[in-house]
């Protein structure tokens, strides 16, 4: 695949956390000096699209995006429609998927997500796009991984290194060191009970927006089908929860209570019309 422009800010791959990743030690915390603040300060939306563009480019390196133009302008067209029917609609989204035979979705701070085209390949309708895309915009409207972010810089080595100095481009040494120091929370994934929450969420979205909230139960029960050996699933079931336990949960919650959302639209076809293009 050629590499498109970085208009997305997202030419990342969801596999390559690096093991070379050097640690912030003492002198580090020292180093950055003034960019030092009380990591209980409120972050702007401004700071927090930043700090996403930044930790996706530094935490997973650099991989192409798909080069299918209708693809990705489809996947941004589903996503931000489905974001829409979010609290937070007004943030600047991107969306995008990326040439990784991984079975994963990715969302960062400030609305970055990303779907790799090994999960967009076993998907059968749009309503199962929405689904997953509804899944990570959840992560970011409850903004999960900058509240995770901002209690791991509570403790240990991180102290009390604020936003400013994450978001300082004027010194990209500096940025480096703690987004490289920032690696392992990505790697390791999030509290599970959040992903359960942004299962929740996810199915509430897609109802909103018009979709069969149960496609998410399809898509769950898709990847709980593939051997769990298959090292394209590696990641994502080293950072989620187990498949079963999720489908489990979310079928029990939503027990009949999204019945009447259940002919919510499906748009087979036009998914995959644009999906064939894409395999072609």
């Amino acid at each position: 695949m050629i590499k498109l422009p970085t208009c997305l800010l997202i030419t990342f791959m969801l596999f390559c956390f690096s093991t070379q990743s050097s640690a912030l030690d003492l002198n580090d915390l020292l180093e950055i000096g003034g960019d030092i603040i009380d990591a209980n300060k409120k972050v702007s939306t401004k700071e927090e699209v930043e700090l996403g563009g930044n930790l996706i480019s530094g935490l997973l390196g650099a991989a192409p995006l798909v080069d299918d133009p209708a693809l990705q302008r489809y996947v941004n067209d589903v996503g931000f429609w489905v974001a829409s029917r979010s609290e937070r609609n007004k943030l600047p989204w991107r969306f995008g998927v990326i040439d990784s035979a991984g079975i994963n979705a990715f969302a960062a701070p400030g609305g970055y997500i990303v779907i790799t085209f090994g999960l967009f390949s076993l998907l059968e309708n749009e309503a199962q796009l929405a689904a997953v895309l509804g899944h990570e915009i959840s992560h970011v409207v409850k903004k999960h991984h900058l509240k995770a972010l901002q209690k791991t810089m509570k403790r240990g080595i991180w102290g009390k290194i604020g936003v400013r100095a994450l978001t300082d481009k004027d010194d990209h040494k500096k940025l480096d060191k703690i987004v490289n120091a920032g690696v392992q929370l990505y790697a390791s994934g999030l509290d599970r009970d959040l992903e359960y929450d942004a299962d929740k969420l996810g199915v509430v979205l897609a109802a909103r927006a018009g979709y069969d909230p149960y496609a998410l139960l399809d898509v769950l029960t898709t990847i709980d089908s593939i051997n769990p050996d298959e090292a394209d699933l590696t990641v994502m079931l080293n950072t989620h929860p187990p498949t079963a336990k999720r489908l489990n949960k979310l079928a029990e919650l939503m027990d009949g209570r999204l019945d009447k959302y259940a002919t919510g639209q499906i748009n087979a076809e036009r998914f995959v019309a644009i999906a064939s293009g894409a395999i072609d």
